[in-house]
């Protein structure tokens, strides 16, 4: 998916205006695309200005990577508090492990050079 200038304009305009707790509108959006100096066609700040009407631009920045990042922390801060979990893990990481990168790409189906 390409992404041309207009769009990414709007999309950094709109993320000032939230950072600034200021309503993203068109109008707001254009003028700082104005002050900018930077021309997008016309229908670029009202398209997203309506995109954005029902959506926490905030609570969708803060929560982007939450379900990829918030497991390793997660898993991360349980052994520190148990003192018998780290030998547990350790255990049972060395029963995952594949034997040989081989097997490890046979179990997918592909390798890296097919």
């Amino acid at each position: 998916m390409a992404v041309n200038n207009d769009e990414l304009s709007c999309v950094y305009a709109s993320l000032i205006l939230q950072d600034d707790d200021v309503a993203v509108t068109a109008e707001k959006i254009q003028t700082i695309l104005k002050a900018a100096n930077v021309e997008v066609e016309p229908y670029w700040p009202s398209l997203f200005s309506k995109a954005l009407e029902s959506v926490d631009l905030k609570a969708l920045i803060t929560n982007v990577g939450s379900g990829v990042g918030a497991a390793p922390a997660a898993g991360a801060a349980a052994p520190a508090a148990g003192g018998a979990a780290p030998a547990a893990d350790k255990k049972e990481d060395k029963k995952k492990e594949p034997e040989s990168e081989e097997e490890e790409d046979d179990d997918m189906g592909f390798g890296l050079f097919d």
